[in-house]
């Protein structure tokens, strides 16, 4: 007689469960609602980004004449020159790293099996995440438009040359 379909499929990662009277636990005992604030995070960070996305692309890509090809120093620094193109593009930055990080690190606890894996996976990340969005962070804050020496044709059309 065959193994019935229960005893032939591995039991998933669940926070709470019990199979044959023996009981599964992950975490730790207490209950905390961090997986269910990321599951929330996600949802609304996806459809904030969306927004974001799509006018950023507008704004890039559609607003000046030439497309892809209008963008270089100049584009960016005359973006950059007004704190809200700064704000926007720093939000966009910010929610789109913690999204995909989030995103991660569930495919991290789905497919790592061995602890020792998933916490140095984790550490990994976390620490990759943070570095892209410090480096992130003081690019769009320290950008300076009108570097001195530069080549004027480079220059946004608000520099002065001198």
């Amino acid at each position: 007689m065959s193994t019935p379909l229960k005893a032939r499929i591995s039991v998933p990662r669940s926070k709470d469960l019990e199979v044959n009277g023996v009981k599964y636990n992950r975490s730790s005992s207490r209950r905390n609602n961090f997986e269910m604030f990321a599951w929330l995070f996600m949802r609304l960070s996806g459809v904030v980004l969306l927004v974001l996305v799509f006018v950023h692309l507008y704004v890039n890509l559609l607003v000046e004449e030439g497309g892809v090809h209008a963008i270089d120093f100049g584009f960016v620094g005359g973006k950059w020159a007004n704190p809200f193109w700064q704000v926007w593009d720093l939000l966009l930055l910010w929610l789109a790293m913690l999204h995909g990080t989030n995103g991660l690190r569930v495919i991290i606890d789905d497919y790592a099996e061995k602890d020792r894996t998933r916490f140095w996976l984790k550490v990994f990340l976390f620490v990759t995440s943070a570095f892209v969005i410090l480096l992130g962070t003081l690019v769009i804050f320290t950008f300076e438009p009108c570097p001195v020496g530069a080549d004027p044709a480079l220059l946004a059309s608000f520099c002065t040359a001198g």
